[in-house]
């Protein structure tokens, strides 16, 4: 599977997210940052996330997958911090 399909995946479940995805073909890091996180705990957050890629992690296109999502507040902090 292709970063670019991944992403298309999940920016049709987070449309009003800004998304990055970084992977090799089997393993992804999933970013995902909006407005739509802000008041949401990290593990709601994540489990969002995952559910917008159930369908290719079960069938094995995906192997394995990091997610993360971030209102656009913290990841400018991110940003400074450098952490991604």
């Amino acid at each position: 599977m292709e970063c670019n399909e991944v992403k298309k995946r999940v920016a049709l479940s987070l449309p009003r997210c800004e998304i990055r995805v970084e992977g090799d073909g089997s393993h992804f890091t999933v970013t995902a940052i909006g407005q739509e996180f802000e008041g949401v705990s990290n593990l709601a957050r994540q489990r969002t996330l995952f559910r917008t890629l159930k369908q290719e992690i079960t069938s094995g296109a995906i192997h394995a997958v990091d997610v993360r999502g971030y209102t656009p507040q913290e990841w400018q902090q991110a940003q400074k911090l450098k952490i991604s």
